[in-house]
């Protein structure tokens, strides 16, 4: 008796066929832009996705992750920076186009330019005055008083009062300088008046021995000296009140 042995079957019907090198390639195989941006990358993509899952990574696997997610960020960054710059361009333009002033545009009278003080239209809206009591100088833009009694006004946000005091008084509140400043200067001091505190330091420094350096490369001195010769000086005035109390029973046995 012959026994009849079943015959094999293609490899072509047991197995998918073989894609043409002209077909959509496996997503691990795909190179990556020339441009190296990490979130249009499909092979990134596949493996994000069979990481997500994963309990333990390797070493190289969690540093190929945390470098690819921080230059997506960077990227993500750096474009709404840029959006950020042409919305402020767009805005700054509108601005001036709305508030500013043409230098084209100028009245005439009797064939003379008018003074600004006779001019009360500019570009067809009366001109704004300062809504403080006795002033006479222009408005801000978008508020009603100018910059220099811009604290008058309740509605703003972007000033505040210089504190350098001009005079203290033993029973009263001290009376400080008051000139609108931007509410980012820090010290909260005016032009002037920084400029005063930054001499007094510099006067200061060269009474203990430390010179300012000029230019911005040179190191800074410590701030301990600063408080050192603060210190010094506390100390020089009360000694110097002290001798003042010591002196007095001296005068009156004298004239005694």
């Amino acid at each position: 008796m012959v026994l009849k042995t079943p015959k094999k079957e293609p490899c072509s019907q047991s197995s998918p066929p073989i894609p043409p090198p002209s077909s959509t390639p496996n997503s691990n195989t795909q190179k990556q832009s020339p441009s190296g941006d990490a979130s249009s990358s499909p092979v990134i993509v596949g493996e994000e996705e069979c990481l997500r899952t994963a309990s333990r990574l390797e070493r190289t696997e969690v540093l190929r992750r945390r470098s690819r997610r921080l230059h997506q960020l960077a990227s993500t960054y750096r474009r709404h920076y840029w959006s950020l710059v042409e919305e402020l361009r767009i805005k700054h333009r509108d601005y001036y186009w709305e508030y500013g002033k043409s230098p084209l545009e100028k009245r005439k009278f009797n064939g003379q330019e008018a003074s600004a003080e006779e001019e009360e239209v500019e570009t067809g809206e009366e001109r704004m005055k300062c809504a403080f009591s006795g002033c006479k100088a222009k408005a801000m833009a978008l508020t009603k008083f100018c910059h220099q009694h811009i604290l008058a006004d309740p509605k703003q946000t972007l000033y505040k009062p210089c504190n350098f005091v001009i005079k203290s008084s033993p029973h009263g509140a001290p009376i400080i300088c008051g000139k609108p400043i931007l509410k980012a200067a820090n010290p909260s001091l005016c032009l002037a008046h920084y400029q005063r505190s930054q001499r007094g330091i510099s006067q200061a420094l060269k009474k203990a021995g430390v010179t300012m350096p000029s230019s911005s490369n040179k190191p800074i001195p410590k701030f301990s000296l600063l408080i050192s010769e603060a210190v010094h000086q506390i100390q020089m005035k009360r000694q110097s009140g002290n001798n003042s109390k010591s002196d007095e029973p001296k005068k009156e046995q004298a004239l005694g």
